[in-house]
């Protein structure tokens, strides 16, 4: 498997020209340029949670419009991407310790086509979407994503979708030296986390697993559900990133890691 945690910006604004979006959608096209093209594409988005871990399973996923507040045109957004039912149920097998749940009616959620629709827009390639669970508990997202590792062995695109920094109120506020500092503080630890060669994997599972001992965790991740993703990914790799990457989103810092099928 070909594994990436993305940040995947505010809303819609990605797909709108936004220019505090830039550095993402260069980091997003040269992810692309890096990957196999997958049999079919896995997202674990920040956006849908539930009790135990849920999965698309529609043959043609509808598009959940999970914001509100942007121009017409954000609600006009198009991914018609299939679905993939037998996946979905080899899903539900790997992760068969979490009593996971199937669905058929709900829609991917922006956190799925939002990048999506910039990495492959010809929307060809099959999607699955699997949720978090409600809990929030870091040990168990980095197990599931331990659990997902019984399909290591198919061509498929795992995409652990969310944010690595995401205070909403210092995204729009006007920047300050303060904000910027505890941003760049908390990236540094997880970079350090994820990447230090003096870490085995055993360490960088419990630095993810106690994450809100990095500095001004709480201040860049008021409630983690935009971190998790990553828990996912690392859960599944269990080793360092081929490669990270740093762009600026709304202003802030935000780091993306890509691991590529050996």
């Amino acid at each position: 498997m070909d594994v990436a945690f993305i940040s995947h910006g505010g809303g819609p604004l990605p797909l709108l020209g936004d220019a505090r979006h830039r550095e993402m959608r260069e980091v997003l096209a040269d992810m692309r340029r890096q990957l196999r093209q997958p049999e079919a594409i896995i997202v674990i988005s920040a956006h849908w949670e539930a009790q135990q871990p849920t999965i698309t399973a529609a043959q043609s996923p509808s598009l959940l419009y999970d914001y509100t507040g942007f121009p017409p045109e954000s609600y006009a957004i198009q991914y018609p991407s299939p679905g993939a039912p037998e996946l979905a149920l080899e899903l539900q097998a790997a992760l068969a310790g979490f009593e996971p749940q199937l669905d058929a009616e709900r829609g991917l959620d922006h956190g799925v086509f939002v990048p999506l629709k910039l990495m492959y827009p010809e929307a060809d390639i099959p999607v699955v979407q699997v949720s978090l669970m409600r809990s929030l508990d870091p040990d168990l997202h980095l197990q599931l994503g331990e659990a997902l590792a019984l399909l290591r062995h198919r061509n498929i695109l795992v995409l652990g979708s969310g944010f690595s920094f995401h205070n909403m109120r210092a995204f729009f506020n006007a920047d300050s030296v303060e904000s910027d500092a505890k941003n760049l503080a908390f990236e540094d630890w997880l970079v350090d986390s994820l990447t230090a060669p003096q870490y085995s994997h055993l360490q960088r599972w419990q630095r993810l697993k106690n994450w809100e001992q990095a500095p001004y965790a709480r201040f860049c991740h008021p409630r983690e559900e935009h971190l998790l993703p990553l828990h996912v990914c690392f859960g599944l790799t269990q080793r360092a990133p081929d490669q990270f990457y740093r762009p600026q989103v709304l202003n802030k810092r935000c780091g993306m890691f890509l691991w590529l099928a050996a």
